[in-house]
């Protein structure tokens, strides 16, 4: 990486947040809440605001993760989590002709495991993958020190797998505790924090699934490191015993041996990942 200046923009559901980083550190972080019911035009005119902002000279290039699907040819952004009116958006061509820079953009968790492999637990590694635990499941895959996202930028999504009689994600995410148990996640986090055992016991449950849907990603990918983030990974220490039990049932042993799991510790992942677009695509 070089000193080049870069603005990244992380676009939540409802947030958005943009710093530009330069020499691998973020500046200043300007953000601003979004509210569900707001029209495109509101939602761009406050990014818009965050990044005229955070804008100036010597500026490189903009990147910015999203929480939606992205045709990354033509920049188009689609169906953005928790933005009902956001459907269809030509985002790359809105922000090029306002900022006459280039502008790269994908989804947020493609941006976590760039952040990851460029800033944080992945230096050092050339292959790995970025798994985000929120109110889903998600994942970004980094092969041969290059972001794989397929041919329509759909590589990674195991959280859409099949699983017992749902799929990855209903048992392995933030979803966990509303789907099966009908509870609050944010409560359950607290309870298992003050030593409530039956927490503790859900947690439990939730790292054995989850321990699960890591098995079938290596299958998928031959990977040495795995990287947790989002909400959920904060409950890291809760879940992990039961987790590493599955995956120490996979079928190939010799994977296990050399295998990493590690909880993201770089704070502002989402503007870094974002950044990072741009010395990815080089």
């Amino acid at each position: 990486m070089s000193n080049e200046a870069i603005i990244g923009i992380d676009i939540g559901g409802t947030y958005v947040r943009a710093a530009r980083v330069e020499s691998e550190v973020p500046g200043d972080i300007d953000s601003k809440a979004l509210g569900a019911e707001v029209s495109i035009d509101e939602i761009l005119e406050t990014l818009f605001k965050i990044v005229d902002k955070v804008f100036g000279p010597g500026i490189d290039a903009i990147g910015i993760g999203v929480p939606g699907l992205v045709d990354q040819d033509e920049g188009v952004v689609y169906d953005v989590m928790n933005i009902p009116s956001w459907k269809s958006v030509r985002l790359k061509e809105i922000m090029e002709a306002r900022y006459q820079v280039p502008v790269l953009i994908n989804n947020d968790a493609n941006c976590f495991a760039l952040g990851e492999f460029y800033f944080g637990q992945g230096i050092g590694h050339d292959s790995l993958i970025g798994v985000t635990l929120g109110t889903g499941l998600g994942s970004g895959i980094i092969l041969n020190s290059k972001l794989y996202t397929g041919k329509s930028g759909g590589a990674g999504e195991f959280g859409m797998i099949q699983y017992l009689d749902k799929y990855y994600e209903y048992y392995a995410s933030g979803q966990f505790f509303q789907n099966v148990y009908g509870r609050n996640g944010e409560n359950i986090f607290l309870e298992a924090q003050a030593g409530n055992q039956e927490a503790l016991r859900m947690y439990a449950e939730l790292g054995v699934h989850l321990g699960n849907a890591l098995k079938t990603i290596l299958l998928a990918y031959d990977v040495d490191l795995i990287i947790l983030g989002g909400s959920v990974s904060r409950a890291y220490s809760f879940f992990s015993a039961a987790m590493w039990e599955q995956v120490k049932n996979f079928v190939f042993q010799n994977a296990v041996e050399k295998l990493e799991i590690k909880v993201t510790q770089l704070p502002n992942s989402g503007i870094l990942g974002a950044a990072a677009l741009h010395y990815n695509k080089r």
